[in-house]
């Protein structure tokens, strides 16, 4: 056989193949209906994040005789690393700016706050989604309502460690 053949043979087999190739799915699972990462304030992320509303609250580590500067220092860093961007931001500028001037109960309202899910602290700053009635008055979640207005217009960033 030629060279000319054999090359045409090969363009052939390389053709038919890439037609098989282009008629079938490149996966064999079922392709998903929608973006799984939805962007947050939007009504779909608002949904799917939201705590059922008969949730019980959570039960917080017990932490017998810490001292109020090491519970400072832990809410800092517990603060700064939720989980998510967006509560990072938020919760670690309000400590900066508020911790050092809470008393110790305001201390420990703000610790039982740390306990509560990322997403619902989030909606809840900003508006978003009424709190359960555990927190309702809260005094803290008033001053973090606050502190997201930001009507003062500061330009936040994620505060440095020291």
């Amino acid at each position: 056989m030629s060279v000319s053949a054999l090359a045409s043979k090969f363009a052939r087999q390389r053709c038919t193949r890439l037609a098989v190739t282009a008629a079938r799915p490149f996966s064999a699972s079922a392709r998903r209906a929608g973006d799984p990462w939805l962007l947050p304030n939007t009504p779909e992320h608002v949904e799917k994040t939201t705590s059922p509303p008969d949730a019980p609250a959570p039960t917080p580590l017990p932490r017998p005789g810490e001292p109020v500067e090491k519970m400072r220092a832990r809410l800092v860093y517990q603060s700064r690393k939720r989980g998510t961007l967006e509560s990072d931001l938020l919760l670690s500028t309000f400590a900066q700016e508020r911790l050092n001037t809470m008393d110790e109960a305001e201390l420990h309202e703000f610790d039982k706050l740390m306990d509560e899910p990322d997403w619902d602290i989030y909606y809840w700053a900003t508006g978003k989604r009424a709190p359960p009635e555990r927190w309702v008055n809260s005094r803290i979640l008033d001053k973090l309502r606050e502190h997201v207005r930001n009507e003062g217009k500061v330009v936040r960033r994620m505060p440095d460690l020291s």
